[in-house]
């Protein structure tokens, strides 16, 4: 299927590493010039340069912090200015499976805030700050980067990604009228730099292995296997694209099964 996405300009936030450099990876793939920002410019420059010399397209690197209201406006700005327009925002800056996983007793409020401020308003900022330039050219795709443990119970860190549902909902409301549209995606277990991390922590609390820890995710997901980061990009590439023009204001888990809830 031709996603009609050539000459497209998008922004991803969180893209020097794991999903966020899937997504840029595979929209450059696509005819798309892509802006991806984070906090470390060196890990940035990596990815623009093997995604440039894979695809193709345009990579351009800005440092950003998007817990800083003014770092996203002079970001977003910067990159407007550098490839004349915005018409994609992946949102996906945001700590990793989150900071929060512990009892409430042991949770740490501050942690929790910081949860919030990077992944909610953190989305927030850079939606607010990329909907004019999408207003003003009458398109616009904004894609949230959720998480599994919104639909969950184990982790208090997945109210953030219950708030960015919510987000998304308004947002679509919102900006609907304008010819943009924005929806959340929920990845699963998913082989990034930081899921091995994720194994170690989880065998420390249950006093097991990080192979078994694995390989319990293994077995509870219908397809049997970890997804790859790519999987994840292909469907925000299609929800980035004209052909998703009516699909806004949904929340789409991406998990090979592992969600056993029924969300109508």
């Amino acid at each position: 299927m031709d996603l009609a996405l050539a000459g497209r300009v998008a922004l991803v936030t969180g893209g020097s590493l794991g999903i966020g450099k899937a997504v840029a990876r595979e929209l450059a793939r696509e005819g798309v010039n892509v802006v991806i920002t984070a906090r470390r410019k060196p890990a940035l420059e990596r990815t623009a340069k093997e995604i440039e010399a894979e695809t193709g397209s345009r990579v351009v690197t800005l440092v950003s912090d998007t817990t800083d209201t003014e770092s996203v406006r002079h970001m977003v700005h910067s990159a407007a200015a550098e490839l004349g327009r915005i018409d994609i925002l992946v949102n996906g800056a945001a700590a990793p499976s989150g900071l929060v996983r512990n009892s409430v007793g042991e949770a740490d409020p501050e942690l929790l805030l910081a949860d919030i401020n990077t992944k909610v308003v953190g989305y927030f900022r850079c939606a607010q700050a990329v909907a004019p330039h999408m207003q003003a050219n009458g398109y616009g795709r904004i894609l949230n980067i959720g998480g599994l443990t919104g639909r969950s119970s184990h982790a208090l860190s997945g109210l953030r990604n219950l708030a960015v549902v919510h987000m998304t909902k308004t947002l679509s409301d919102q900006l609907g009228p304008s010819g943009i549209t924005v929806n959340t995606v929920h990845p699963g277990v998913v082989e990034t730099e930081h899921i091995h991390d994720l194994y170690e922590k989880e065998a420390i609390k249950r006093g097991s292995t990080a192979a078994q820890v694995e390989a319990d995710f293994v077995a509870r997901t219908p397809i049997r296997r970890v997804l790859e980061a790519n999987e994840i990009a292909e469907a925000i590439a299609f929800l980035s694209s004209p052909r998703a023009a009516a699909i806004t204001g949904e929340s789409l888990g991406i998990d090979g099964g592992l969600t056993r809830g029924i969300f109508l």
